[in-house]
Parts: structure tokens; sequence; C-alpha cells
């Protein structure tokens, strides 16, 4: 059986604008009073729309370090915009479940010693009595020292849609907050509570899942100067195009994402040779000027060309991965994969960190990965 995913692609992140807030231009002011009934959205209460949403997401990713914080209480009420009781109840929740990852984290040997998140607002679009804030989240951590070999840092950009609704006494209330990217979730986003994963679907079988317990048994990888692949290379160009794209290749994010299109990329950059000589799509592997192959860009199909053609091997444990070698997650365990990312960094005490598209992420640890999606199916290909 064929199967397709092109809705399965991740989505292409913006790149991340200055940190200012306020302010925004006039055309929405003027969309803000269009409803006289309504409070009139300022320009004022616009950009407190923007502190409201950077205080609520810089307490997120506050609750992931491993040291006594403050949450930022007092900045979630600016001017006469505050959050709704039913978002402050939902953004307490959503700080303890940040904390159980932090919990998660410090049981697989990660913590994060500092962090900088900013937001910048995208735009506002006011109709009536209700306000559309998209705003872009950028934020960095700093690894902690705990093995001693982590990397310096991890960074993500992420992009967010808050809805604010007008009171009757003049005030603006936070009701919602969501995130509009199809990939992964940031290590600072709540976990949702898990549900039932339903029965895999009898499809095509490409890979075994791999195991996540650390340590691994060992799987050396060959880098050096003989193999018939540059895996620094791979390396190299994913962590050089994370979020700045190359702009010699076509983005995919209206088809629905970009994670695949960008980890063929790097295979490409690491000596990958493209293949068209088969009939059938997901037996070859190429990209040209106005077209690619189907396994070039979707998940699934990546996975059922590499195994068949063994551009691959399954690994047994995700925590085997090195340099140039490929992870995809099946978040839900329908028995599709959704997403595809590449190891850039492997730490000498044995944890992978991966990099990719959607939302635009560098050196995120597999640890960090397991942590967020703990009830996902993961399968660890060596390339």
């Amino acid at each position: 059986m064929r199967s397709r995913t092109l809705s399965r692609y991740s989505t292409v992140a913006a790149t991340v604008l200055s940190a200012t807030l306020l302010p925004l231009s006039a055309a929405h002011a003027a969309d803000a009073t269009a409803d006289d009934s309504a409070p009139a959205a300022t320009q004022t209460t616009i950009a407190s729309f923007g502190r409201i949403a950077d205080a609520v997401l810089t307490d997120r990713t506050t609750a992931l370090l491993d040291r006594p914080q403050l949450a930022r209480t007092a900045q979630k009420s600016q001017g006469n915009v505050r959050l709704s009781p039913g978002a402050s109840r939902a953004e307490s929740t959503s700080l303890a479940s940040v904390q159980d990852t932090r919990a998660r984290l410090a049981a697989l040997g990660e913590a994060y010693s500092d962090a900088d998140t900013k937001t910048t607002v995208d735009s506002t679009r006011v109709e009536g009595r209700k306000a559309t804030v998209r705003v872009t989240e950028a934020t960095t951590l700093t690894y902690e020292k705990i093995r001693g070999d982590e990397p310096p840092t991890t960074g993500f950009t992420a992009h967010h849609e808050l809805t604010f609704t007008a009171q009757t006494d003049g005030t603006w209330q936070l009701v919602s907050v969501r995130r509009t990217d199809k990939g992964p979730r940031p290590v600072n986003e709540p976990v949702p509570a898990t549900k039932t994963a339903p029965v895999r679907p009898s499809a095509i079988i490409d890979a075994p899942r791999a195991a996540t317990t650390y340590p691994a048994p060992a799987k050396p990888k060959n880098l050096g100067t003989g193999t018939a692949y540059n895996y620094a290379a791979m390396a190299t160009y994913a962590e050089k195009y994370w979020k700045d794209y190359n702009t010699a290749y076509r983005r995919f994010n209206s088809a629905g994402g970009d994670c695949t299109n960008y980890i063929s990329q790097s295979l490409y950059a690491g000596g990958w040779k493209h293949d068209t000589t088969s009939t059938e799509d997901y037996d070859t592997w190429w990209y040209g000027t106005s077209s690619q192959s189907d396994t070039w860009v979707g998940v699934n199909e990546w996975s059922w060309f590499t195994q068949t053609a063994k551009r691959t091997t399954a690994l047994t444990n995700a925590y085997q991965m090195d340099l140039g070698d490929v992870l995809q997650v099946d978040f839900d365990k329908d028995g599709a994969k959704d997403h595809t990312m590449i190891t850039s960094y492997r730490s000498t005490s044995g944890v992978p960190y991966l990099t990719y598209h959607d939302t635009d992420t560098y050196r995120r640890s597999l640890s960090s990965l397991l942590s967020s999606y703990p009830n996902s199916a993961y399968y660890a290909y060596r390339t």
C-alpha cells in the first residue's frame, strides 16, 4: 500500500524580529475602534497585550530553571489588560506541567542554569470585543553542566496566538494562548493530559521502535575520513540553516511543513546521492528545480525509502544516535510518523542533541524530547 503524508511536514517558523513590543501601526488602532460598543483598544492597550504575552511565555521558561524563581504574576496585569480567571487557572496548571517536565529532565540528567525569552508582536487584529494577537517567541536556554560535556545552549522560535476579550468595565482579558506551529512542543510548553493511543493500523512497517533508556548499549559510529558520507558536514549544514533557511531550496510550509525537506538537505550536504531508478515514488529520493520525490519531503516516505534502499539501519536505542543520524517521532502512536530530526551534536556521555525545523530548534537534547513526549513512539536511524 502506498501512502502520502504531505500534511505531516513540519511548518516553517518565521524569522525572529526585534523584541520591541510597541508601538504598532495606526491601522491596528483603526481596526480597534470599528465597533463603537466595545472599549477602544488604544496603542497603550495594544502594547499591554504584548507585555502580557511576554510575561506568560517568560514564566513558562522560568519554570524550567534549576533554581528558585519568582513567577512574574504581577506583570500579568498591565494597565487595563489582565488574565481572565480561567486563563489564570490554566496558566497555573501550565506552570505545574512545565515543572513536571523539569523533574523528568532532572531524572534524565539534564537541567538549565539560565534562560532568555523575547516575545515579539507580529500582528494585532481587533474585531468588536475580540482581539487576536500573534507573537513570535525566541527562547535560549543555557545547559547546566551536570555531566560536563553538554553544549553551551539550546534555542527555538515558536509562534503563538493569544485571544483577548473586552469586558463591560472597559478592561481587556486574556482568555487563551495557542501555539500555531505544527512540530514538536518546545520544552517550555505544557504537556497536555495523555489519552489512550489509537490502535496502530495495518500499514507498511519500515522500522522498529527504538528504546529510550539511558545509557544505551554501545553502538559506535565511524565518523572518520574513510567513510562514504561526511557526517560532520551534515551536522554543520543543519546548524547553519536551523532558523535561517537555505534559499536554494523551496519551503514546504504551505504543504504542511519543512522538517523532512530540511533533513534531506542535510543528508545531501553530507554526500547522499539522488536515486531516480524506480517508478515508485517511495523507492526514489531526489530534488529538482520544480519538483521532488515524496521521499524527500514526506516523513513516512523518507523512512520507507531509506530502509528499503538500505540507506539507513534501525538503531535499537535512540541514545545510540551520533552525528548525522536521524530521529523520527510518532507523537500519538497511531502508526504514522509525524516528525523528522537530525543529530547535530553528541556529548561524550552519550546524549544526542537534535536540530530541526518546526518549531525551528537548535541542539535540543533527546532527554528534553522524552520529557515533553514521554508516551510517544521513537524511531532512530543510523545513516
